[in-house]
């Protein structure tokens, strides 16, 4: 099918005019800090990996599109991967990133809904579909922004020699999907189409992917567990007990996430896994930063509702610890402890809200 260009009646502006509005960019070390002025909690680690990771994005489009450098003369477009247990907050992350710092057009899709080109479900390509709508399609604008693979891990190869969350549901039975989000990750020219429909006759774009960026997020339940097998047999040791599915809340160590070996062991193309320059690990959140999430960003909002009702909320010290307890047992970091929180307060929510 011929490309089509974007209708007229929409936005099309130049990327230099794009990328103008985003100057300058905080440095490094100001968008660690603000990330914890808009709410993000412990992993000053992978914080200060990715205020780096968005800095340099929004240089190389400047020197790029603005000062006119030579792409070739630059470093490679970068992409990085987060691997970390359920509610550590990978995907919160980003999103504060591009949307309440830099304000970069920017998506967050799960990809374990992907399967392959001419099968039924949602073509790889409609990743760049989701960020062109982001983008209110704005072509410039889509082509320097973010895209976020959530659930990453959910697409790795059937029959792989691990043992996680969902295995035996992949849609990518043959490693087919990542070959061809393989294609849009390391930079190339992409037909997809404007709308997210399933019709043949849909209007059709080329999109660059040559300055969006990609995040990979994902839990990676059972890579822990195939580390220590595959180490155990370097040793002489041939079983391991069988973990539950999340125990990488325990936390993965620098040289296991740049082990390449291991993701292709995992159910990756270890070319797929080359695309991503920094592979930065997520650790399970503490006590400590558990409990500040409670304090400072779970019940202030509920306070405010609880007050505009003229219902007192009161959650007493002892009450916050064994929530904190109930997260930590079922390592459902801050998602769970969320919603143990909200899980509290809705029977008197329910008795209280709408009285006279």
């Amino acid at each position: 099918m011929p490309r089509a260009k974007l209708s007229p009646d929409r936005p099309h502006h130049d990327p230099r005019t794009v990328v103008r509005a985003l100057l300058p960019p905080p440095s490094p070390r100001e968008i660690f800090e603000r990330l914890e002025r808009v709410g993000y909690r412990g992993q000053d680690a992978a914080r200060r990996s990715a205020a780096l990771f968005a800095y340099r994005h929004v240089r190389r489009l400047e020197r790029v599109h603005v000062r006119g450098i030579p792409a070739e003369d630059l470093p490679p477009k970068a992409n990085i991967l987060l691997i970390g247990p359920t509610g550590c907050g990978k995907t919160y992350l980003v999103e504060l990133l591009f949307g309440s710092i830099l304000r970069l057009p920017h998506v967050v899709v799960d990809v374990s809904r992907l399967t392959e080109s001419g099968y039924v479900g949602a073509d790889p390509s409609s990743v760049l579909t989701r960020l062109l709508i982001a983008a209110n399609h704005d072509l410039a604008a889509a082509q320097i922004g973010v895209v976020v693979l959530d659930e990453i891990d959910k697409i790795a190869l059937q029959g792989s020699a691990a043992r996680f969350a969902g295995e035996g549901t992949t849609k990518d039975v043959k490693g087919n999907v990542q070959k061809e989000l393989l294609q849009i990750l390391g930079g190339a020219d992409v037909q997809c189409s404007v709308a997210l429909t399933d019709s043949t006759w849909a209007e059709q774009i080329l999109i660059s992917t040559r300055d969006i960026a990609f995040v990979g997020a994902g839990a990676f339940s059972g890579f822990k567990e195939l580390s220590v097998a595959r180490q155990g047999s370097r040793i002489g040791f041939h079983t391991i007990d069988q973990p539950d599915e999340d125990t990488i809340a325990y936390g993965l160590e620098q040289r296991e996430v740049i082990d390449v070996d291991l993701f292709h062991a995992y159910g990756f193309l270890p070319e797929f896994i080359a695309r991503f320059n920094h592979v930065c690990r997520l650790l399970p959140l503490t006590r400590t930063e558990l409990r500040a999430i409670v304090l400072e960003n779970v019940l202030p909002p509920l306070r405010r509702e609880f007050e505009l009702e003229c219902v007192p909320l009161d959650v007493d010290d002892a009450r916050i610890e064994t929530l904190i307890d109930e997260a930590l047992e079922r390592r459902t970091g801050a998602r769970g402890l969320r919603a143990a929180v909200e899980q509290h307060v809705e029977q008197l929510a329910f008795e209280r809200f709408g009285e006279r």
